[in-house]
């Protein structure tokens, strides 16, 4: 579709009614969506892979080894704020046709991951113990949590720089490089779990110590294959290492001021979600390690619709860069409402599933029970939170980091941490209570969200184009009622 810069009224109408190309949307979503969808699905089948055979040596270590996977999970929150910050200007600069502006985003996308990367890793390879401490009060899993914590906190540096790469090759649609890439890592760290963890081919058995090594070297294979791939694919961009540290300052600025939202929404959720875990570590053995196999199965989950919102953020980005304000609008609803449909069925089949899903973790008794009781309540709410999630993502890459951010730091921190503190620390309440309480907020955003998308005021263009065809823009949501 054209830029709606100097079109006149009449016109404008008519090309707001036109039929939407419903063909090759289904498409451009396919070519994105997909490889991505896959990529992450493979990675969470491994992390699925890894729990089975870590549950197979004991409840203490499954539980250990997921409470260790929050402290990763707050890692990336961490650096997610500027993962959204790099998507929203590299997949607009890339609409643009704006090739310094891609170099120097992803400059700043990856010395900002970077940072935090060495955080976390000092964190974990230098004071593990103060760590699962923070998340458990039982003494047998904390020890266990160091153990692994000491290793694969070497992995989180490679864990952020792979990904980095992964939103550049995304954004400028080189989406199938990352895939392959992950492809060999978790083939690499299956094999190395199998060896390491259980002690093959005349190797000592390492435990949980070998599982974190066996991520550590699947890492390193990840970063590999990508950089290899993109050599052999000339790809513009990821190679241009003085570009990206060249001339930046004006948008360093401005990079900063648009990250800032996403990085506070982040760093916020992922300590009021530090907060529902402590409260979720401190209720029985039983119940932890039935949520330590629930977060690899939500992973899945999540894995699933990524693609569709990694899908939303660069063609609704690259549109909104490229002053294709009508396209980037119409676009955007859609995919919230093809990514909900999806979800709709995977949590159908989750339901149906769950047995067979829970014996193969070795979960039995009231474990069983508990686990169950997080797949059903899970399934239930999915559908309206990737909604949500989908949605905040979107408005990011249009240039609105503020509305979704403010409204999901409000919700969490007014409704969620204290419904699941009360339950959970003070009133004693079953499990599966405390767990809904961490989704009680989800259908009043969703309606809050769904009236901003509608609204249109979340398109906010970065680049010269965008930004002259915005005025026409609004006349035209105006108009069209």
């Amino acid at each position: 579709m054209k830029s709606c810069k100097n079109i006149p009224y009449d016109k404008m109408k008519k090309e707001m009614k036109e039929k939407f190309d419903w063909k090759t949307f289904i498409k451009r979503i396919c070519v994105i969506a997909v490889p991505v969808a896959l990529q992450n699905l493979l990675t969470t089948t491994g992390s699925m892979v890894d729990t089975m055979m870590i549950s197979s040596i004991g409840q203490n270590e499954l539980g250990a080894v997921g409470l260790c996977a929050q402290f990763s999970s707050l890692m990336f929150a961490g650096y997610w704020g500027f993962v959204g910050g790099g998507m929203l200007f590299i997949s607009q600069f890339w609409g643009a046709k704006d090739e310094d502006g891609v170099n120097r985003a992803y400059g700043l996308t990856l010395t900002c991951m970077m940072i935090v990367a060495a955080i976390f890793c000092g964190m974990a390879v230098l004071f593990p113990e103060s760590v699962m401490r923070l998340y458990t009060d039982k003494p047998d899993i904390q020890k266990i949590g160091v153990e692994y914590l000491r290793i694969v906190g070497f992995s989180y540096i490679l864990m952020v720089f792979s990904m980095a790469m992964a939103v550049l090759l995304r954004c400028t649609e080189r989406v199938r490089i990352p895939l392959y890439g992950s492809i060999a890592s978790v083939i690499i760290n299956i094999f190395l779990n199998w060896v390491l963890i259980f002690g093959k081919l005349g190797l000592p058995e390492m435990g949980v110590r070998g599982a974190a090594l066996a991520t550590l070297i699947a890492q390193a294979c990840n970063i590999l294959v990508i950089l290899i791939l993109a050599k052999k694919n000339k790809h513009p961009f990821l190679f241009a290492i003085k570009k990206h540290f060249k001339g930046r300052k004006g948008l360093t600025k401005e990079y900063l001021q648009k990250s800032f939202p996403i990085i506070m929404n982040e760093v916020l959720i992922g300590l009021g979600n530090m907060m529902i875990n402590i409260v979720m570590g401190r209720q029985t053995e039983d119940a932890i390690a039935a949520l330590a196999l629930f977060r690899t199965i939500e992973g899945l989950v999540i894995g699933f619709f990524a693609g569709f919102s990694n899908a939303s953020s660069i063609l609704v980005g690259k549109e909104v860069g490229a002053g294709n304000l009508d396209t980037a609008y119409k676009r955007a609803w859609r995919i919230v409402y093809l990514c909900q449909g999806f979800i709709a069925i995977v949590g159908v089949l989750l339901i149906l599933l769950h047995s067979p899903i829970l014996t193969l973790a070795n979960l039995e008794g009231e474990s069983f029970k508990i686990g169950t009781e997080f797949i059903v309540i899970y399934s239930l709410f999915a559908i309206i939170r990737m909604g949500n999630w989908t949605q905040n993502d979107t408005y990011r890459s249009a240039g609105d980091a503020v509305y979704g951010t403010v409204l999901e730091i409000i919700f969490m921190w007014i409704v969620v941490v204290p419904s699941v503190w009360v339950t959970g620390m003070v009133l004693g309440a079953p499990t599966f209570v405390v767990f809904i309480c961490c989704y009680i907020d989800e259908p009043i955003r969703y309606i809050l969200m769904q009236i901003h998308l509608f609204s249109g005021k979340w398109i906010k263009p970065v680049t010269p184009e965008g930004r002259e065809a915005l005025k026409t823009f609004k006349v035209r949501k105006k108009t069209s009622g």
